[in-house]
């Protein structure tokens, strides 16, 4: 890898997003019209101090998955993201690989909910983007590193979440996910990535070994598209979550919503608010 050479284009391709276009706030006391630094940080999911470190070519070795999150946050067009991987050392991923690209048309559909809850996962449930609406509603995502990441080992390990779960939903909810995982490691059996999750799920979890074990006929039904969630400043409200497949992509876009004109659309109306005002302080 040219560590300068990717440092300098990162550099370049953040100074040309505005943050408008990224849902950002402007600010008064803004004096570049790009991103700053923790902007992109908070928006790929990584450190500010690791994006320093790399724009300064001082860091040379970004995994596969840091490149795809840098050159989703920057929005790059297929030629400019392509660069960046050789830059960094690496083929762009093929169909081989749990695809986290989210394409210029579904990002132009998240665009357009950016009031409204929104979060998009791999089809290994690791996060790949949610917005401000997400993190004001269900707590902020944006310092989560690693496997905090990813929605099947949140619930194997009892993660804290703001859902609120019976222990027989929690456990059918478990029984979902690992599921679907499995179904994923069938679609993807060279992902080093999927692989190395899966064995520290293994090692972490009786509860998951064992779902991971159960024949894929025993799976629960679809869940229920009723969330009710457990707000620290609005108090408990009921949403609907749908869950929207990309097929050719392969992401699940979450979606939270509430029946207008009632308590609950008042309360996620509020956390929104209240939550965005603060992220942006």
């Amino acid at each position: 890898m040219d560590g300068w050479e990717f440092g300098r284009a990162v550099r370049r391709w953040r100074d040309r997003v505005t943050p408008e276009s990224v849902g950002l706030p402007v600010g008064r006391r803004r004096r570049a019209s790009g991103l700053r630094r923790e902007e992109l940080a908070a928006l790929a999911g990584i450190s500010t101090d690791y994006l320093t470190r790399l724009e300064q070519g001082r860091a040379t070795t970004p995994s596969v998955q840091v490149v795809e999150a840098l050159a989703r946050a920057l929005r790059l067009a297929d030629p400019e993201r392509d660069l960046l991987f050789r830059l960094a050392g690496h083929v762009t991923p093929g169909p081989d690989v749990v695809p986290s690209r989210i394409t210029p048309s579904v990002q132009r559909m998240l665009d357009r909910l950016s009031h409204t809850p929104v979060a998009v996962f791999d089809a290994s449930w690791t996060l790949v983007q949610a917005n401000a609406a997400y993190d004001a509603v269900l707590g902020v995502t944006s310092a989560w590193r690693g496997l905090e990441r990813n929605a099947v080992w949140r619930a194997i390990t009892r993660y804290p979440s703001r859902v609120v779960h019976t222990p027989q939903e929690h456990a059918e909810h478990e029984a979902r996910l690992v599921a679907d995982l499995r179904l994923t490691a069938s679609r993807y059996p060279a992902d080093r990535t999927l692989r190395r999750l899966i064995r520290d799920l293994a090692a972490a979890s009786p509860r998951f070994a064992e779902l991971w074990d159960q024949p894929l006929a025993t799976a629960p039904a679809a869940p229920s598209r009723r969330k009710t969630i457990e707000h620290p400043s609005v108090g408990r409200m009921t949403l609907d979550c749908d869950i929207l497949l990309v097929r050719d992509d392969d992401l699940r876009i979450m979606v939270y919503t509430a029946e207008p004109a009632t308590v609950d659309a008042d309360r996620l109306e509020l956390a929104v608010v209240l939550g965005t005002q603060e992220l942006t302080v």
